[in-house]
């Protein structure tokens, strides 16, 4: 038996203001988030089908390409989702020195600015690499990083019909973070099923808080 523990379960140990890991339990919201866009084809369908089904969620997207597609960017905050700095350009944090991922955090927010007019945006690293120094220069900062509590795994080339079924079988519960990713159609095809599924039960979709940003 492995009695380590995960990084997943040492970060719930930490407090909001320093590593989000999931949102309030009570009530029926659940939160998706979307890594890696803006895409300019899978990313304008997905905001189509949140839209159909009042759904908001938070878009955590790479510098590069949110200069790239700036008309997306503008629709992500016209239609009330929450846009998050997920880096300049997707490097892996891991190996990289601290002043690089610093730089990496603040030329994406200072392009972000220009969309929703906020200084700061909510943090997840790439890969979710989280480095201690990174980790203790942001908790300093007073900004929070905005994690997750429920991995839909839809990075992993399956049929979506796969997905769609394993999500099925064991959905987000109640204040769970939902990691999902907008640079690929399969987070789309699996919510076009499960979205009437989920609100037909009584869930709700909330975008994530602007807090500790």
């Amino acid at each position: 038996m492995n009695l380590k523990p995960t990084k997943q379960q040492l970060l719930r140990l930490l407090p909001d203001a320093i590593v989000q890991t999931h949102g309030p339990r009570a009530g029926t919201a659940r939160f998706l988030s979307f890594d890696d866009g803006p895409h300019p084809e899978h990313t304008p369908r997905l905001l189509d089908l949140l839209a159909a089904h009042g759904a908001k969620a938070s878009f955590f997207v790479v510098g590069q390409r949110a200069e790239s597609h700036p008309s997306i960017v503008e629709r992500i905050v016209a239609e009330g989702h929450l846009l998050g700095n997920h880096s300049w350009s997707h490097t892996h944090f891991a190996q990289s020195p601290l002043r690089e991922q610093l730089a990496e955090l603040q030329r994406t927010d200072a392009l972000l600015y220009a969309f929703d007019r906020q200084q700061r945006h909510r943090v997840r690293p790439p890969q979710g690499s989280l480095p201690l120094p990174l980790l203790l220069n942001l908790a300093w900062r007073r900004r929070s990083v905005a994690y997750w509590s429920y991995d839909s795994l839809d990075y992993r080339a399956q049929p979506a019909a796969d997905l769609v079924a394993r999500l099925q079988a064991q959905p987000p519960q109640a204040g769970d973070i939902v990691l999902m990713h907008d640079d690929n159609a399969r987070a789309g095809e699996a919510l076009a099923t499960l979205l009437p599924q989920w609100r037909a039960r009584g869930h709700s979709f909330q975008a994530l808080s602007s807090e500790h940003a």
